[in-house]
């Protein structure tokens, strides 16, 4: 039987906090001297197009993976089995739309990092974490689309929730328990490893504007403009 390594220590009770920390710290301190740059750093104005296409397919597609990754992972199976889900039926789904929406999430984002690099005039106004957060995600897709469209498919469907996402509600409950890891495929360890990266860098990329979306103009009252109803002014000469 498997035992817990230092490694898996590591990897499965340490890391996962230092992740959180650094995530909460880092936006913090970027908000607190970094305000200004606390956008997108929209490159629009330099180029729509690729823009326009590549932003909606990444945009739309990674909502509906964060949320497929918020329910798998942190909703018991014994939650959607009472609610009359079958572990089979959630499967099936789970790949459906999991692999369609990672598919138009993953294109969006090659697109994005194509017109970055490929665009003369955007790769010029482009720094290395441009970059950087853009080659994470694609290498943290690229091993999920692998997990979710090969490995369940092909190889054999993988019990993420009884195990990875037992590990996740562990950490989130402050009892770690790294042995919940120990039959987790390389793919899947090394998908949470990458995700690892891009959290940890994330306070320092273009991603803080997650936090800024203008979600409170949904509910502003709108603006009104009237016509004045003062009186005209006429001088005499």
């Amino acid at each position: 039987m498997a035992t817990v390594t230092p490694l898996d220590e590591v990897l499965w009770v340490s890391l996962p906090y230092i992740v959180i920390v650094v995530f909460i710290a880092g936006h913090v301190y970027r908000y607190s001297v970094d305000q200004y740059l606390w956008t997108s750093k929209s490159s629009e104005i330099l180029e729509k197009r690729w823009l326009s296409l590549g932003s909606q397919l990444f945009h739309w597609g990674i909502l509906i993976v964060i949320l497929g990754h918020i329910v798998g992972l942190l909703v018991p199976p014994s939650v959607t089995t009472a609610m009359g889900v079958s572990s089979e039926a959630y499967h099936r789904v789970a790949i459906v739309l999991g692999g369609a929406s990672g598919l138009v999430a993953y294109v969006g984002a090659w697109i994005l990092l194509l017109r970055r690099t490929l665009i003369t005039r955007v790769r010029r106004t482009s720094d290395l974490s441009d970059f950087l957060i853009l080659v994470l995600i694609i290498i943290t897709m690229t091993i999920g689309l692998y997990n979710t469209l090969y490995y369940d498919v092909v190889v054999a469907p993988f019990p993420y929730r009884s195990t990875i996402g037992a590990w996740v509600r562990s950490v989130l409950t402050l009892q770690p328990n790294a042995s919940y890891m120990l039959s987790v495929p390389l793919s899947f360890q090394l998908h949470i490893v990458f995700a690892y990266m891009v959290f940890l860098v994330w306070p320092f990329t273009r991603l803080v504007h997650v936090w800024s979306y203008p979600i409170f103009y949904l509910r502003r009252a709108w603006v009104l403009y009237r016509r004045s109803r003062r009186p005209e002014v006429v001088v005499h000469a």
